[in-house]
């Protein structure tokens, strides 16, 4: 799983995107509510823990940033205020909209920990709604090789993280446009053939900063996403970060290429990158 620990003052990140990226999750939400939040009923409780949670984060790490008085939240950089009164329904929908991160609750049933609530507004590749409800061997179902090497770890890991202890990993994708917006039907066509001379150009590296915590109260299992996009010509000015994604492409399997959308460049994005 490539997890590894994370300190409570790293759950949240805010990067020079942070002002652009509320503002499209602002859009999103006023556009394609059906498409970035998903709940089922009884998951409210869970729902107002993430919120209260990650509201004594704001104020604790990022005093300069918010600032909450009564039930009103404000955006000292930008100004934008949220009443927390409008979302009594959903409070996760605010939770999603207050951060750059993207979040999903996952909580305990008799199928295992099943998908309750979630507001993701930059999904990659996959359908938010098709989801809910699920299992995580059932979400996971087209990930090549889960069930036989990461369904038991995954599920253990679920069993046995414990409150305040945070953890993280990252997963890469290489797509052919900077949108964060990007479930499948929104796939983009390709306009132009992948060469080893203009792939920098028209290709991005998407990193996911994934986080794992524990919710005290509700002992729901908080999922975190924080969503990265850099063009991939930037990898000239890291040769180590090159030589590492060629060496990963060399490595990983044709299912995989395949799950990645990746098999029909692999040859011209190991030629730039070389």
């Amino acid at each position: 799983m490539g997890l590894k620990p994370l300190a409570i003052a790293e759950w949240i990140d805010i990067d020079e995107h942070f002002t652009y990226e509320l503002s499209l999750k602002e859009k999103l939400s006023s556009h394609h509510r059906r498409d970035v939040f998903v709940s089922l009923p009884g998951s409210e409780v869970s729902q107002q823990e993430t919120l209260a949670l990650l509201l004594e984060h704001l104020l604790a790490y990022f005093p300069q940033r918010y600032q909450l008085q009564k039930n009103q939240i404000k955006d000292l950089t930008t100004g934008r205020v949220w009443c927390t009164n409008e979302f009594r329904k959903a409070p996760l929908e605010l939770a999603g909209r207050l951060v750059q991160e993207d979040f999903l609750i996952l909580e305990l049933s008799d199928k295992g920990y099943i998908l309750t609530a979630a507001s993701v507004c930059f999904p990659l590749r996959w359908n938010l709604r098709s989801k809910l409800g699920l299992p995580l061997a059932a979400i996971h179902q087209p990930v090549p090789g889960y069930q036989e090497k990461l369904q038991r770890p995954v599920d253990s890991f679920f069993d046995n993280i414990k409150p305040n202890r945070l953890f993280w990993r990252s997963n890469w994708s290489i797509v052919e446009t900077p949108e964060l917006f990007l479930p499948p039907e929104k796939e983009k066509i390709r306009e132009v053939k992948i060469t080893k001379d203009n792939a920098g150009e028209n290709l991005w590296l998407r990193v996911e900063r994934q986080g794992f915590r524990r919710l005290e109260k509700s002992g729901a299992v908080l999922f975190t996403i924080h969503s990265y996009v850099y063009p991939l010509y930037l990898v000239k000015n890291s040769p180590e970060i090159a030589l590492s994604l060629a060496k990963t492409l060399q490595e990983i399997t044709s299912q995989m290429q395949i799950y990645k959308n990746i098999l029909t460049i692999r040859d011209a994005l190991l030629q730039y990158l070389e």
